[in-house]
């Protein structure tokens, strides 16, 4: 059947970039066991399992994970449904350009019509009808020859995030909201970033990619030609017995740069990027101030406390408490106090200092106490 014969969602695969270790989540997150690994908002399902559940209705199961080599069991554990062919594994980080254009040149080999969705392992999102509305409308505007970033709504200032420029609205039919992008920018002063939510033309930049295969690699080729080699090389042999030694040779040698600066933003400066407005909540889980946003308190509690089992006693205090141990925990006359008891370490901060605690974790490594790492 040919690609214009084929609806754009029977040729959309979804793609989970699995990384990072979360610093600023120790001592819960750590390099054997990422935050995506965890249930961080109280509903039962970890990071990872919930990102596949919402792409899973619209791909009908064509999801690949993009992940670690030291993961493998305890993604394979968390999505027992994943084919042995769709979970890439990297030898060492080699940032989300090489993670993602792997995933493309793979794709790419298999069916050159591929639309592939790109979305992180970590983050929080709803509703999720609301997610995967606009989802359906970055697929129907990617058939249209646009790489497609979904641009989330600000609610404040941030300066955590990178912002996307919309343009003029695309006439896209089943995608009434596109609009063209003008560029990327960098991560903003408070003053700045003020400017650009009262302007209105806006959107945080969440890393959200849907894209035609073909399209991501032509530019990753015009850009990155070394990194865009050697991924076509592992890609040629991904579905073959060679795998494991091409994979093996190549990987190491790859150049790290983010996907950002290797394909969206001189796609952006080409014409070929459009965005499609994320009406949902969104959040990327940076510190522990936000799984408290994202966890309810107690009835007629100011603190909130994560871990089975959890001890915990509270007079007077408020803030958030996540414990792994059975030790008794007492908080007495202390606001906004941030906890985190695991067996080998102990972290206590408040949400104030919360984007801090990375910190603690480049000391730990350049002291050499890598063992709680």
């Amino acid at each position: 059947m040919s690609t214009q014969e084929r609806s754009p969602l029977d040729r959309f695969h979804g793609v989970i970039p699995a990384g990072g270790t979360g610093t600023r989540l120790w001592p819960l997150s750590r390099a054997a066991a990422p935050k995506f690994l965890h249930d961080l908002t109280g509903s039962g399902s970890t990071l990872i399992r919930a990102t596949y559940e919402r792409l899973h209705p619209l791909s009908d199961n064509r999801v690949m994970v993009v992940t670690g080599k030291a993961h493998r069991r305890a993604v394979r554990a968390q999505l027992p449904e994943l084919k042995d062919s769709d979970l890439v594994l990297e030898s060492e980080p080699k940032d989300s350009g090489a993670a993602i254009g792997l995933a493309a040149a793979i794709l790419y080999h298999r069916d050159p019509d591929i639309i592939m969705g790109s979305f992180a392992a970590d983050q929080v999102i709803a509703p999720v009808e609301d997610f995967q509305a606009a989802v359906r409308e970055a697929v129907h505007t990617a058939a249209q020859g646009y790489i497609v970033t979904i641009g989330i709504l600000p609610t404040h200032p941030s300066t955590g995030f990178g912002y996307i420029r919309a343009g003029d609205a695309l006439d896209i039919a089943s995608a009434p909201s596109a609009h063209s992008v003008i560029e990327f920018v960098e991560k903003p002063s408070v003053a700045v970033a003020r400017e650009y939510i009262d302007s209105g033309k806006y959107s945080w930049n969440a890393g959200m990619f849907v894209a035609p295969v073909a399209l991501m690699l032509k530019h990753l080729e015009a850009n990155e030609p070394v990194l865009y080699a050697g991924l076509m090389e592992i890609a040629a042999a991904w579905d073959t017995r060679s795998r494991n030694e091409v994979a093996r040779r190549v990987w190491p040698t790859l150049p790290k740069i983010a996907i950002d600066y290797a394909v969206a933003e001189p796609a952006a400066a080409a014409g070929d990027v459009a965005m499609i407005p994320g009406n949902f909540s969104w959040d990327d889980v940076g510190d522990f101030a936000a799984i408290g946003r994202l966890n309810p308190a107690m009835e007629n509690s100011n603190l909130k406390v994560m871990g089975e089992g959890a001890r915990v006693f509270s007079e007077n205090a408020s803030g958030i408490v996540v414990s792994d141990t059975k030790r008794v925990i007492a908080l007495i006359g202390i606001d906004d106090v941030v906890i985190v008891d695991t067996p080998d370490a102990l972290l206590v901060t408040t949400k104030e200092h919360a984007q801090e605690v990375k910190k603690a974790v480049e000391s730990l490594r350049a002291s050499g106490d890598v063992d709680v790492l």
